[in-house]
């Protein structure tokens, strides 16, 4: 059984919550602090936590930034903070997710599935698969529909980066830091000219995305187009990735 630790200060959301999981079959943990929630994960490995932001004694960004200290777990932050400077940070910070109150249960859940999955794939799956794009790590291949792409090697780990991440937005600043190795430098142009490159061989175009979707002034991230309804309000934006 899937265990989830939520940690939320509001009492009737933390309750509705707590409800809504265990009727789907999850393990449910609460804590209504964060250094309450931070001593649950470190004794009880839960397997993702459910994070408010405006807790009584700590900020959210902040505990997340302790918590990577000593924890991977998946992290889905879950706020009615929907400032666009707000999410950058959060997601610099080490979320996995992030959820704007008000949202649906079944939205909730399938985020979580998606994040579990992600995790899984992160942690050592051979090939990644998004929809009819699969990405074998072993060989360094990448298909789409069964036809070869002819990745280039910074292509190829830009794409495994997002894969394993898919659903994920991911900013420019993670990717010049994980696929460029440039944490504290390097330009936005980089990444926006790799992404154009990606593009083409995905037969798709920025004003026409299929599987790299753009968040604008957040980044960027890949889902199957097949299965991904923009339900949580993403919109895909052309700007600086055509």
């Amino acid at each position: 059984m899937t265990t989830v630790l939520i940690v939320e200060d509001n009492a009737e959301i933390r309750a509705g919550l707590k409800r809504s999981l265990a009727e789907r079959g999850y393990d449910v943990k609460t804590s209504a602090t964060g250094l309450g929630g931070l001593s649950i994960i470190v004794d009880d490995h839960p397997d993702v936590v459910l994070l408010d932001l405006g807790l009584p004694d700590i900020d959210g960004v902040d505990l997340l930034r302790m918590l990577r200290a000593v924890s991977q777990v998946p992290v889905v932050v879950v706020t009615a903070r929907d400032d666009e400077a707000e999410i950058i940070r959060t997601l610099d910070s080490g979320a996995d997710d992030y959820v704007v109150k008000p949202f649906s249960p079944r939205q909730l859940e399938a985020r979580l599935r998606a994040v579990l999955r992600r995790t899984k794939d992160d942690s050592g799956a051979v090939a990644i698969i998004v929809g009819a794009l699969r990405i074998d790590t072993t060989t360094r291949e990448a298909t789409l529909s069964d036809r070869e792409l002819g990745l280039t090697k910074k292509e190829f780990d830009l794409l495994q980066f997002l894969a394993a991440r898919a659903g994920r937005v991911v900013t420019k600043r993670q990717l010049l830091a994980e696929v460029w190795d440039q944490p504290y430098g390097g330009s936005d142009k980089t990444v926006d000219v790799h992404l154009s490159w990606l593009r083409r061989k995905l037969g798709e175009s920025a004003t026409q995305p299929r599987y790299l979707r753009t968040v604008h002034g957040v980044g960027v991230r890949l889902v199957d187009p097949d299965g991904d309804g923009d339900d949580d309000g993403d919109a895909d934006e052309a700007v600086g990735l055509t």
